[in-house]
């Protein structure tokens, strides 16, 4: 079946280029008369935004981690129209559509972001993602946090959101009702390009919402109004080890700092959530079976977590968590998966534990700085590519300074700074190189003599 989002025939009512020059004076705080020319409902929307002090430029919040956000989807009154909307927005090859679709709660908080694999990849380094808080006092004006706002359909062209980041993109979006009490259950968006804001795509989401609506109540009558199971959400536990020497756990509202050694077994045991023998752990954090060193290490460290996270007090036979443990490291992976670059890298705040010389930890610290690395390499936008190039672990990066410049317009002014860095890095090469030939001509004058 072919994709519904053909290209529209009909240019935007107002030129993008002056919608943009009104953002620009309404955030100087000038009162420019071509806000006379900006759509109410997106000049409302702009001056909610100012009044909420939404940056301009501001990524959303990531709301919903992995775990937690695959429990509270699951258990989300959308869940189980999924395939519906799947089915009426995404028809034929999804990941080829042109558009992606985000589902998301009554707060605002995107559960599903599904579609083409290349939008998806492009979107996500706004933080357009699963879990992420795209709700109008969060991000501004964006179709799915305004709908929610007006409880009405709406479309935002380009220019009229209010995050220069969004700009690029137009999106058309609708909120879903509880098709009883009328409640606000959450919203459904449509992104990509101009097709995404055609009266027939508006036409379609209403569509769609009405659609989800008359199922919800059908599978309510199927189901004879059963109540749902009742769940318990007990706060996760966070261990923060990126750019720290020493870790800080946050379980239960408190946080306390541990030890070097402490932190080095908790992350190993984050990591490795089956467990590790005590020789194996051992190995992992002395470099060698050292079972009898570990040992009352690890007396100390339940000792320490009782009255902090007596839930994260490691069991034995082998070592492990009895409860999950969330680490910002593995945040970080979680985020490169999702395809949210600008986020992730966002949220690398530096290489993990960097004066551990632990060598399971050597290994975590390298796997999240190589797929930092090849992820944005792979698929982020130069933006996000020259902010990574700008951080300690690519500063001398060649390869992704090669990367920015061929990625680059030929007259960017950007492009000077990348080259006298190549010519720098260059110049540091062919001084190391005579370093080296200098050295070995002195071993072998001292082996002649």
């Amino acid at each position: 079946m072919p994709s519904p989002w053909s290209r529209p025939t009909v240019s935007p009512e107002t030129s993008g280029l002056l919608i943009a020059r009104a953002h620009e004076e309404l955030i100087a705080g000038n009162d420019d008369r071509r806000l006379d020319d900006v759509r109410a409902l997106v000049k409302d929307s702009w001056r909610r935004s100012l009044a909420s002090l939404v940056g301009p430029e501001g990524l959303p919040s990531l709301d919903l981690a992995s775990d937690e956000l695959e429990a509270y989807r699951r258990a989300h009154p959308l869940a189980g129209v999924m395939d519906m909307i799947r089915a009426l927005l995404l028809p034929g090859t999804a990941e080829e559509s042109g558009v992606v679709v985000a589902v998301g709660d009554a707060a605002g908080r995107l559960l599903w972001v599904e579609g083409d694999r290349h939008i998806r990849a492009l979107t996500g380094d706004m933080g357009f993602v699963a879990g992420a808080n795209w709700a109008e006092d969060a991000v501004g004006t964006s179709a799915p946090g305004t709908a929610l706002t007006l409880d009405r359909s709406v479309q935002i062209r380009g220019a009229e959101h209010f995050n220069r980041l969004v700009q690029p993109w137009s999106c058309t979006a609708a909120p879903v009702h509880d098709p009883e009490t009328r409640r606000l259950l959450g919203v459904i968006d449509v992104t990509g390009g101009p097709e995404a804001v055609t009266p027939q795509a508006q036409l379609l989401v209403d569509a769609t919402a009405r659609a989800i609506e008359s199922e919800i109540l059908v599978a309510r009558l199927r189901a004879q109004q059963a109540p749902p199971p009742k769940r318990s959400t007990p706060s996760r536990a966070v261990l923060r080890v990126l750019a720290r020497d020493r870790a800080v756990l946050e379980a239960g509202g408190a946080t306390a700092e541990l030890s070097a050694r402490h932190a080095e077994i908790l992350l190993l045991l984050a990591v490795h959530r089956e467990g590790l023998s005590a020789e194996a752990l051992s190995e992992a954090v002395y470099g060698h079976a050292a079972v009898e060193t570990l040992r009352p290490e690890m007396v100390r460290l339940r000792r320490a977590l009782v009255p902090i996270a007596p839930r994260l007090v490691p069991a034995s036979r082998p070592y492990r968590l009895p409860d999950g443990l969330e680490t910002d490291a593995q945040h970080v992976l979680s985020l490169l998966d999702r395809g949210a670059h600008r986020v992730a890298l966002a949220a690398y705040a530096g290489p993990v534990l960097p004066e551990s010389d632990a060598p399971g930890v050597a290994e975590v610290r390298e796997s999240v700085r190589s797929a930092l690395r090849e992820a944005l390499i792979a698929e982020a936008g130069v933006d996000v590519l020259l902010a990574y190039a700008d951080i300690a672990d690519a500063r001398d990066d060649e390869e992704v300074l090669r990367l920015c410049l061929r990625m680059l317009p030929a007259r960017s002014p950007k492009r000077a700074g990348l080259v006298a860095r190549l010519e720098r890095l260059e110049r540091l090469e062919r001084l190391e190189r005579l370093e080296r030939l200098e050295r070995l001509e002195r071993l072998e004058r001292l082996e002649r003599e």
